[in-house]
């Protein structure tokens, strides 16, 4: 018998919900899948874990059993009487009813860690997939104080996001991930963990947070520009590419720094390491300044 399965039927139809496909909710009921995503993250109740689109809390319930505090963050209303009524017995259970992307993370983890004596700050999600890449930007961009982030997304995207620059399922965030995160891959997830089935399979990965960033560039914030660029028109040269986005002023400039940088002229951007990148960018800089 599976009991995640009988959860989600029993509380679907006491609240009479329905899965909001605006939202991208697909309700996981696969035991298996919710272990492997709890172990793989590791977490203990020396740890605040943030959870990400809770939806009816079947992740929820396992977390509380593990973490320190867990705080839910739900945008959908109708999952909110549903939490609270699930959770409330939970002295470590915390609910806001917020978008993600606006939360301030950084002071919440502040907050949460400093008023519980908790070591560690943890996230860990079914993520929402249709925004899946905003989410994961806004974690890693703004430089929180968290030891990792262990999520569940579409298979497709998990594997550019844990791709290694210069494979060929790397793309722009790779590198972005890269920088930031080491990563691996937890679990394969199959359409058929959940309800209703998605088009697409899924995957668990982990993105465990980088101390130090594994190169040093003058620009962060150019060198990205710099990656968006080149794979903007992926099927083109990185030559063509960062001369059409007015990276390099004209072909014969992208040319010299290229050639300076022992890149030959027909590389394309997904063959290029987060060094290579980095090379550029500081050369760019160097450029601009002489001008």
């Amino acid at each position: 018998m599976n009991n995640i399965l009988d959860d989600t039927r029993f509380i679907m139809n006491k609240y009479h919900i329905k899965a909001n496909k605006s939202l991208g909710q697909n309700f996981l009921i696969d035991e298996n899948v919710v272990n492997n995503i709890v172990e793989g993250s590791n977490i203990s109740k020396d740890d605040l874990v943030i959870e990400i689109g809770p939806g009816l809390g079947t992740l929820t319930k396992y977390l509380l059993e593990k973490a320190g505090k867990v705080v839910s963050i739900e945008l959908d209303k109708k999952m909110l009487t549903i939490l609270n009524d699930r959770f409330k017995l939970y002295d470590n259970f915390e609910l806001l009813h917020s978008d993600i992307l606006k939360v301030d993370l950084v002071k919440l983890i502040k907050e949460q860690k400093e008023s519980l004596n908790l070591k560690h700050a943890k996230v860990v999600a079914n993520l929402p997939y249709y925004i899946t890449t905003p989410i994961i930007m806004k974690l890693l961009e703004e430089e929180l104080d968290l030891e990792s982030i262990t999520v569940m997304v579409q298979k497709e995207v998990a594997d550019r996001l844990i791709a290694i620059p210069g494979s060929k399922d790397a793309g722009a965030i790779t590198y972005s991930v890269y920088y930031y995160a080491t990563s691996e891959s937890i679990l394969d997830v199959p359409k058929t963990s959940f309800v209703p089935a998605p088009e697409v399979d899924s995957k668990v990965i982990k993105l465990n947070i980088r101390k130090e960033p594994p190169i040093k560039v003058k620009s962060k914030k150019i060198m990205f520009k710099i990656i968006k660029c080149a794979f903007m028109q992926r099927r083109k040269t990185l030559l063509n590419s960062l001369t059409n986005a007015k990276v390099f002023l004209n072909k014969d400039e992208g040319i010299k720094i290229l050639n300076k940088l022992n890149l030959t002229e027909d590389i394309r951007a997904e063959k290029l390491t987060l060094q290579d990148f980095a090379n550029i960018t500081d050369e760019f800089i160097n450029t601009f300044k002489e001008e």
